[in-house]
């Protein structure tokens, strides 16, 4: 069924007479889609040019494309190759790059009315479309006592987290996100619409599990459900004295995960004291405190929401820690090992690394303009590897013999007069971080598109087979580059 996006502002105030100096890629869309096209001061305008997760991302479009539909997309996208004209896309809006998905003066092609939300006869698979955030896609879930494998925390995105791979609670069971999926619903350069699955476009099926927006315009993603009346799962957070037993506890989970039912998404929190935070799940509705995470529940708490809750109430609890109308980045890092000892050096060095690093920062921005820095890990092992396998595989390049220790840099600030500081502070960091795991022979060249930054390369981190493969099938689907020229926003794959 389509659902209609009743939050959203209707279509009464489109073409304004102000038109005349927009993009030309606004004028090439006048004609065929004139009814989902907005201009500078209409409602729909001044709502989906705010409709980003972070003020970084906020730019001056000359005009929205809102699409109705694939067939509506596929028009205007023909329009716009047709134009040479430049565009961005918008899904969630959870890329927190300038210009990763928004545009100045060109087309901002928002997602929002492709709505499609509804199961299959047997409740198997969900057919989803990209105009959703993840907190409603499990509210609609929660009356069937299912979920998906999708995004933690509510307010994120649909189509990124699935095209960048997908880190989710159900990792070590099902793999990558992208791995549920069982068939897209694409727009392709020249204007058509396919799907891609095992048995059509079976190589774009492949690519477009961590190959991001270098193909197509996803319209629809078909993925498998999973039963799921309740979880245990929760938030528990230590006091500074116990950080040197919090890392080590993420070295001992992440070098023996004998349980595929965890997820556990570790975090450094600095301040005036140091707090160490382990989202935790599990996956039962009637075991708590299940064996494999006491290394984190018997460590002394000053605050833990643990408990049985639904995925959607869980994904709702993590999703109030995103704070609105800030500006933020993300930066992506992996160290990989196989023992505890590997793991847990390159957890120390990592933690030293970025601490050693803040009072540059501190110098820079006022306590008051910074409203978060986190540090975090994402422990990935054999079984999630060999359950992203087991369905099909995916473009990431992870080995099954590995552990990858794959973490993020987080700075959240108040104020546009501090983006260069942090930018490059953030940079500086980095660099500080691989140089050091490099020479510990822990370093490993995967970067998560999901909590990457722009500076970042993701698809060299993929391995050079991988990374050539996808450039093959970008050539063979999109032979005039549109998604790598006219679409300037994203990471690309050549």
């Amino acid at each position: 069924m389509r659902v209609a996006s009743v939050a959203l502002p209707l279509a009464g105030l489109a073409v304004s007479a102000a038109a005349s100096s927009s993009s030309v890629g606004c004028n090439a869309l006048k004609g065929p889609v004139a009814n989902s096209l907005f201009f500078t001061g209409s409602t729909v305008y001044q709502y989906e040019t705010k409709n980003f997760w972070s003020n970084t991302e906020l730019m001056a479009p000359g005009c929205v494309f809102r699409p109705q539909s694939s067939s509506q997309l596929a028009k205007g996208l023909t329009a716009l190759v047709d134009a040479e004209a430049k565009f961005a896309v918008r899904g969630g809006g959870h890329m927190g790059i300038r210009g990763s998905n928004n545009i100045d003066n060109g087309v901002l092609v928002v997602m929002s009315n492709l709505t499609t939300l509804e199961l299959n006869k047997d409740k198997s698979v969900l057919s989803l479309g990209p105009g959703y955030r993840w907190g409603d896609v499990y509210e609609y879930l929660s009356t069937y006592d299912l979920t998906v494998p999708g995004g933690r925390l509510g307010p994120v995105g649909v189509p990124g987290l699935l095209l960048a791979g997908g880190v989710n609670f159900y990792g070590n069971q099902v793999g990558f996100a992208c791995n549920s999926v069982i068939n897209y619903e694409v727009v392709l350069a020249n204007g058509t619409v396919v799907h891609a699955n095992k048995t059509s476009n079976s190589d774009l099926f492949w690519a477009l599990k961590g190959g991001s927006s270098n193909f197509g315009i996803v319209t629809r993603f078909d993925i498998e459900t999973i039963k799921s009346p309740m979880v245990w799962a929760g938030a528990h957070t230590v006091e500074a004295q116990y950080v040197d037993q919090f890392l080590a506890a993420i070295a001992q989970y992440a070098a023996n995960i004998s349980d595929p039912k965890t997820h556990i998404v570790p975090a450094l929190v600095p301040g005036d004291s140091t707090l160490a935070s382990a989202i935790l799940f599990y996956d039962s509705d009637s075991l708590s405190f299940p064996d494999i995470l006491k290394i984190f529940t018997d460590i002394p708490s000053v605050s833990s929401t643990v408990g049985f809750k639904t995925v959607a109430e869980f994904a709702a609890e993590l999703g109030e820690m995103v704070v609105p109308g800030i500006n933020d980045v993300f930066v992506a890092g992996t160290v990989k090992g196989t023992t505890y000892e590997e793991l847990y050096q390159g957890i120390s060095i990592i933690n030293t690394t970025f601490f050693n690093e803040l009072p540059k920062l501190y110098k820079q921005i006022p306590s008051a303009n910074i409203s978060t820095i986190q540090l975090d890990w994402q422990p990935i092992g054999a079984d999630w590897i060999k359950a992203s396998n087991a369905r099909g595989g995916n473009a990431l390049g992870l080995d099954a013999s590995q552990v990858y220790l794959c973490y993020a840099e987080v700075v959240e600030w108040i104020g546009s007069a501090y983006d260069d500081i942090v930018a490059q502070w953030v940079e500086d960091t980095t660099y500080a971080i691989n140089n050091a795991t490099q020479k510990a022979g822990l370093y490993d060249a995967f970067n998560y598109m999901g909590d990457a930054a722009g500076f970042q390369s993701i698809f060299p981190g993929y391995g050079a087979t991988n990374q050539k493969r996808l450039i093959n099938i970008a050539e063979k689907y999109d032979p005039e580059r549109v998604f790598q020229t006219l679409m300037p926003g994203g990471f690309k794959v050549y």
